[in-house]
């Protein structure tokens, strides 16, 4: 019996929930599990799905509809990154980056104007965007971003670098962070084909294959009035782009462990050892038992979460916690399912070797496992360790 709802939680979905969860997962099912092998294999980014997503409406589904987002809720947009993320992680953070690193810092901070320049577009994916805060020197720290912007005769002057872009090599636009001249971080819109403006893409990762991940430079790059974000000024908007796009990678990392665990619960009914099924051994079904109660956990604490989002009440340590505990979780139940299935587990038969690595990406990006610890720990005692 495979069992992934064991607490009925569609049963606290709304009818229009569901069928979104239900069209998302048939679209990875059909689009994305049958090639997503053979992209991360080649380390080549899909292209081909930016305009997919598009037209599925993944990107910016809480953006309103009059600026060409979808209009949803949070749990609806959470449901989406769960099952694009049954697929594969990569495609989950492109649709994270463009909907919560993109459209929302731009219909959050930007004029009416840019709105309605970028957000229709983005929407249908006839658009990338990326995100550039993270620098090579500044990860964990952001505050300490040296990328600097100084007004200037006909707009203001750009440079620096950001690292570790998903998106980048492949990006029309960039959201991107920089220290202005008053020593507080704003937030600009850095479009491809500004004379100074290059990516350059990162070869040889072992995690997040089929992602397109880069580098940002900036070299003199004039950037006019009409770019500068009004309303992102100082890191915290910079942060609460951070809150949403965690708040999608918690719902994410749920579909990864469905998928490992699905693998494991067929596998290990399929595979005979002893001359019985593996899944007759206790210890297998110790496995099992074990994925199931932590993913369950998981999916109330996001269904909790969804629900205070929705109330607009979710608060950065509440998102910070899910964030943490589904991707520790999802990495857990990855390395228990690929031991179920021995060596076939480290296979590209399989999803979970891809699935595995791909996590410990996840486990690092949008805050590292031990920063988020150390933002929860600063709740609880009220002195933050890192700082």
């Amino acid at each position: 019996m495979l069992t992934t709802d064991f607490f009925q939680i569609e049963e606290l979905l709304t009818p229009e929930q569901r069928l979104i969860a239900q069209v998302v997962k048939e679209f990875s099912d059909l689009e994305i599990k049958p090639i997503i092998e053979e992209y991360a294999q080649k380390a080549e980014f899909p292209q081909q799905f930016i305009r997919k997503f598009g037209e599925l409406g993944v990107f910016g589904p809480t953006i309103p509809k009059e600026y060409g987002g979808g209009g949803m809720d949070y749990i609806s947009y959470g449901l989406m990154c769960q099952e694009i993320e049954r697929g594969d992680s990569s495609m989950r953070s492109t649709v994270s980056v463009q909907s919560s690193l993109v459209m929302w810092p731009i219909f959050q901070f930007g004029s009416e104007e840019q709105k309605q320049k970028y957000l229709p577009g983005l929407g249908k994916g006839e658009i990338l965007g990326c995100f550039g805060l993270t620098e090579p020197d500044h990860g964990s720290d952001p505050g300490g971003l040296k990328t600097y912007i100084a007004k200037t005769h006909g707009g203001y002057m750009l440079n620096g670098s950001k690292m570790w872009i998903s998106n980048a090599p492949f990006a029309d636009i960039a959201v991107v962070w920089a220290r202005n001249e008053d020593g507080r971080v704003q937030g600009v819109i850095v479009e491809r084909g500004m004379e100074g403006f290059s990516t350059a893409t990162i070869h040889g990762k072992w995690s997040l294959r089929a992602s397109a991940t880069g580098e940002l430079l900036f070299d003199n790059v004039l950037i006019p009035k009409e770019n500068i974000l009004p309303d992102a000024i100082g890191l915290k908007a910079a942060l609460q782009c951070l809150d949403h796009a965690r708040y999608g990678v918690a719902w994410g990392a749920i579909g990864v462990a469905l998928d490992c665990y699905e693998t494991a619960v067929r596998y290990s009914g399929e595979r005979f050892q002893f001359n019985k099924p593996i899944s007759a051994f206790q210890l297998v079904q110790k496995k099992l038992a074990e994925m199931l109660t932590e993913i369950t956990k998981a999916q109330l604490l996001s269904w909790r979460l969804g629900t205070l989002m929705n109330e607009s009440r979710a608060t950065t340590t509440q998102i910070s916690m899910a964030k943490r505990n589904n991707v520790e979780m999802a990495l857990q139940v990855a390395r228990e399912s690929r031991q179920i299935l021995g060596a076939m587990g480290i296979t590209d038969s399989y999803p979970i070797m891809r699935h595995m690595m791909n996590l410990e990406s996840v486990t690092t990006y949008e805050g590292t496992h031990d920063i988020h610890l150390l933002i929860l720990g600063a709740e609880i005692t009220g002195h933050p360790a890192f700082k």
